[in-house]
This record gives structure tokens, C-alpha cells and sequence, in this order.
């Protein structure tokens, strides 16, 4: 028989009739959906099914379940002998292979932000941690500097300076005229056009050129340092390099990290000359402020002192970079995903300390009077 199957009322018992089976049940969830099931007790006749398989054995346990959970007791009656040994192996196997988890908990705004505090704050311990790892690791290479692996330094020089030098000098002349271009059209209003030496050179010396440098450098190689190491955390090279005996902090962030320290102070130089430069041209162009004129006043204006605080900040940056961006390297766990996640997370991060430390200079340098 290929009668589907279905459930009717009579005498206030409900029957179960039809082929209980994966073609039989295929159309029974919209007759369901239109029962008023009674509340209380409630009779389950099973006498009429004429075949079940385990398809219809689980729809079966399932709507006992849905009816229960609306406070209905089932009495199942007359359920075939065979049938019901089918039914108790299906719940079984069921129940073996683990109940559902409960729905999560709805969590309170104050719980949630408990849960956010403690979380950032694991994080915080962690860089901390991983900082004294390579302050150690730093400390082993100055005591035993033969072992320090220079073909992985100067490969990480040339990818992270050398091959950014394109970006940075794009966008440090870009960034010299905008400031030109925006200063000097005040400074035109008023006659004042000789000032816009100072307002190209202090700015972007002092401040524009290393931020956007650091900016650009943790964007590009910070998140390739982090997806590298993640790559390999993920393929299980990290744990490789540990079980032959090859520290990963020695071979894979202090090479990046001195390579970064090195590479950002000479891009940040690299970005004051062709930030000042892009200045010039549009000095030229919109104020008539000549080449010549730019640079008698150029060293008038720039001090030692100031090109030299603007640079000085980039080594702190690089370490910043390379500390955050190899971190969240070794946080990666699981696959792809993760990788992709933890990338974010390390360009954020860097980017975010990076503005800070610069915040952090201005004030401590503005208090002890070498910001005047």
C-alpha cells in the first residue's frame, strides 16, 4: 500500500495511519500545521501505520516531543510490536548521539559587558606576555649573535621597505599637496604666502609623514606578517619548527621585527622628502612661492630637532607593527577563516596603537617644551 501518512481524530484518540516512510511523511507537515491539538491527555493510536522506516520513526519521536513540550501527556497505543522495537532503537541511537544544546541564554547589557572587559583584558595579558617572549628571545641573540638568522632579516628589509617604497612615495606627494593646497588658499587671503614653508614642512615632518607611513606599513606588511604566521599555524609548521628544535620566536618575529625597525625610520625619511616636495610643487603653482625661495627657508623653519622626533617615533611604530601584527599570527586557530579574522583583528589593533603612541608623543613632548 502507498497510502501517505496522516493523523485523524476519532472518539478522542488520535491515529496514526499511512506509510510512516520517506515518501509517505512528505507531505505531512501542513496537515500538522492545521491540528488544534488538546491540552491535557491525549490518546496516540499507532495501530494503523503500515510501514515505518527510520525517516518516519524521528517524525514520529518528533512530534511526541513538540506535543510534550506544549504540555500534552501521549499515551501511545497499539503501536505494532515491530514498530515499536524500530521506534526505541531510532530514540536510542538518538539519545546516544547527544541531545541538542539548549538555546543560549539570553545575557544582560551589564553581562555582556563583563564578558567584553575580561575578554580584551586575556588579550592585553597575552601581548604583554608575548612582548617578555621576544624581549627574551631579543636578549638570547645579543649574548649568542651567531645564531641569528640574517638572510631571513634582509629578505623581510626588502619586503617590507624596499618593495613599499612605490605606495609611500605615491601617497606622500599626494599628501604634500593636499596640505599645500589647503593652507595656501588662507594663506593667499592674507598675503602670508611665505608661510606655507612652515605649514608643509612642521606637518608633515613632524607629524603626517610618520603616522601615514606607520599607517600604510601596518595595512600592508603588518597583515602579511599576521596571515604568514596564521598560514602556518593553521598547516602545523609552527609545531614543525618546535618539535625539530627551532624556536618560532627566533626564526619568525625577530627577524620581522628588527627588519621593520630598521625599514620604517628610512621610509619615514623617505616620506618627509617627497611630502615636502609635492609642498613645493603646489607652493609653486597656486602661491608663486619658487623652489629656491622653499628651500633658503626650509632649514630656517626645520630644526634638527624636529626632523629628528618626527623619525625617532618611527622605530616605536615598527615594533608596534611587528609585535601586533606577528601576535595575532599564533592566535589563529582552526582554518581559513580564522586566518582572515585574525588579519582584521591585527590591522586594527596596529593601526589604533599606533594613533595612540603618536597622541602619547605630542603630549610628552609638548610638556617638556620640544613641540614649540
Amino acid at each position: 500500500m502507498n497510502a501517505p501518512a496522516i493523523i485523524r481524530q476519532e472518539s478522542g484518540i488520535w491515529h496514526c495511519e499511512g506509510n510512516w516512510t520517506l515518501d509517505g511523511i512528505e507531505m505531512l507537515d501542513h496537515p500538522l500545521s492545521d491540528i488544534r491539538w488538546p491540552v491535557g491527555e491525549m490518546g496516540l493510536d499507532g495501530s494503523g501505520i503500515h510501514a515505518i522506516d527510520t525517516t518516519g520513526a524521528l517524525r514520529l519521536l518528533s512530534l511526541i516531543a513538540e506535543l510534550e513540550q506544549k504540555g500534552c501527556k501521549i499515551q501511545r497505543i497499539s503501536l505494532r510490536e515491530e514498530h515499536q522495537a524500530l521506534l526505541d532503537l531510532v530514540k536510542e541511537r538518538r539519545a546516544s548521539a547527544g541531545a541538542l544544546p539548549p538555546p543560549p541564554r539570553q545575557q544582560s547589557g551589564l553581562e555582556r559587558l563583563g564578558r567584553s572587559v575580561v575578554f580584551h583584558l586575556n588579550g592585553a595579558l597575552g601581548f604583554l606576555a608575548f612582548i617578555g617572549e621576544a624581549a627574551a628571545a631579543l636578549g638570547r641573540l645579543l649574548l649568542h649573535p651567531g645564531r641569528f638568522r640574517w638572510r631571513a632579516l634582509f629578505g623581510n628589509i626588502e619586503t617590507a621597505g624596499v618593495n613599499a617604497l612605490p605606495i609611500i612615495a605615491l601617497l606622500s606627494f599626494m599628501m604634500g599637496i593636499v596640505i599645500a593646497y589647503q593652507g595656501g588658499q588662507q594663506l593667499k587671503a592674507y598675503g602670508a604666502n611665505i608661510f606655507i614653508v612652515e605649514l608643509v614642512s612642521l606637518t608633515m615632518l613632524r607629524e603626517l609623514a610618520p603616522l601615514i607611513t606607520a599607517i600604510i606599513v601596518a595595512g600592508r606588511t603588518g597583515s602579511s606578517y599576521t596571515a604568514q604566521i596564521g598560514t602556518m599555524q593553521v598547516t602545523e609548521e609552527v609545531d614543525a619548527l618546535r618539535t625539530i628544535g627551532i624556536p618560532p620566536m627566533d626564526l619568525l618575529v625577530l627577524p620581522k621585527l628588527l627588519a621593520l625597525v630598521i625599514a620604517l625610520p628610512l621610509l619615514t625619511v623617505f616620506a618627509d622628502a617627497l611630502s615636502v616636495f609635492g609642498g613645493m610643487v603646489m607652493a609653486r603653482a597656486l602661491l608663486e612661492v619658487s623652489f629656491g625661495d622653499f628651500l633658503d627657508r626650509f632649514p630656517q623653519v626645520v630644526t634638527p630637532v624636529s626632523f629628528l622626533l618626527g623619525v625617532g617615533k618611527a622605530p616605536v611604530f615598527a615594533a608596534i607593527i611587528a609585535l601586533v601584527g606577528c601576535y595575532q599570527g599564533f592566535q589563529v586557530r582552526g582554518g581559513a577563516d580564522s586566518v582572515g579574522r585574525q588579519t582584521t583583528i591585527s590591522v586594527v589593533q596596529s593601526i589604533f596603537l599606533v594613533i595612540a603612541a603618536d597622541a602619547l608623543f605630542s603630549v610628552l613632548l609638548g610638556s617638556v617644551g620640544l613641540w614649540r
